[in-house]
């Protein structure tokens, strides 16, 4: 009897043995399996974005020149562009990083965004369509020195910084207001900076000036706070936003005194190069800008040639 005892209870052992092992091992080849799958599996950016670039306007610069880069770069094969407006590609930029989903944008320094979001980064440019530093010039009419001298000084003089431009943007964005207010507002805070750009300026009574711009918030920064400068010495100043090639036509014509808004050596290379000999180029008012393709600091992706080309 204790014989056979003990045989059935070895025997029981043995089968709850067996099928324990083997339940283990499964677990221990899904887990590797598992695993396995987990590291070997990249997130394919190009295809998470349905192999488009959301931009803005069509006619800016920045989106000229995405054109470009969609032509020049085999990663981008079959890529499309989707241009709307400046606050239709900030929305899109907005939900997608509420709920961290990938999204390549056409983005610039200086613009809120960057001061909202501080950690987003460039794709690098190995062919250098988008150039690197860009300067955002200052540009009169041809005969502008002779017929305002004061107002070419002030503008000759007008120089700031990337971080005063996107303050004034996102300081307008966070409170709700248009750039022009928090333009004014800056101008309180920063009186010794406009006076620099007054100095040597004599005071006029009333000479109406008009200054050309692009309808970017980045422009309706330096415009705005150039109008309240000259407004300051007794001008009647008139901004006017209007499309890129425009400003450049306008100026370059006559039909307005100057511009802030020229961004180069590559972003309105076409524009410039077009009216270069109708114009008078006071150098830079901006140095440090900056145009390419963008990211969310949670993508894994460094550069353009990382995308891969659409099927």
């Amino acid at each position: 009897m204790i014989k056979s005892s003990w045989k059935l209870t070895f025997i029981t052992i043995s089968i709850a043995f067996l099928f324990v092992s083997s339940a283990c091992g499964s677990d221990e080849k899904d887990s590797a399996s598992n695993d396995g799958a987990d590291s070997n599996e990249e997130t394919n950016y190009s295809e998470e974005v349905n192999y488009t670039i959301t931009g803005i306007e069509p006619g800016a610069g920045i989106s000229v020149t995405t054109d470009k880069a969609i032509e020049e770069y085999d990663s981008l094969k079959g890529w499309t562009a989707n241009y709307s407006s400046t606050a239709a590609m900030a929305s899109e930029l907005d939900k997608a990083i509420e709920n961290e989903e990938p999204i390549i944008i056409t983005g610039w320094n200086p613009h809120w965004t960057f001061a909202k979001y501080p950690d987003m980064k460039y794709l690098e440019d190995p062919k250098g369509i988008y150039g690197g530093k860009e300067v955002i010039k200052t540009l009169t009419r041809n005969g502008l020195k002779e017929d305002m001298p004061n107002a070419y000084k002030l503008l000759d003089q007008f120089n700031w910084k990337v971080e005063d431009m996107e303050g004034i943007m996102y300081d307008a964005k966070e409170n709700d207001e248009e750039v022009a207010v928090a333009a004014e507002r800056w101008v309180e805070e920063n009186q010794d900076r406009v006076d620099e750009w007054k100095d040597g300026v004599e005071e006029v009574d009333g000479k109406s000036i008009e200054l050309v711009s692009t309808p970017w918030d980045s422009e309706r920064a330096s415009s705005n706070v150039v109008k309240i400068a000259l407004e300051q010495l007794g001008y009647d100043v008139t901004v006017t936003p209007v499309d890129v090639a425009v400003v450049f036509e306008s100026i370059a014509n006559g039909d307005g005194d100057a511009t802030l808004a020229a961004w180069m050596p590559i972003t309105h290379k076409d524009f410039y190069d077009k009216y270069s000999d109708q114009f008078d180029d006071l150098g830079a008012n901006l140095e440090g800008a900056k145009i390419g393709l963008v990211v969310p600091s949670y993508m894994d992706i460094e550069s353009i040639e990382d995308l891969e080309p659409a099927n």
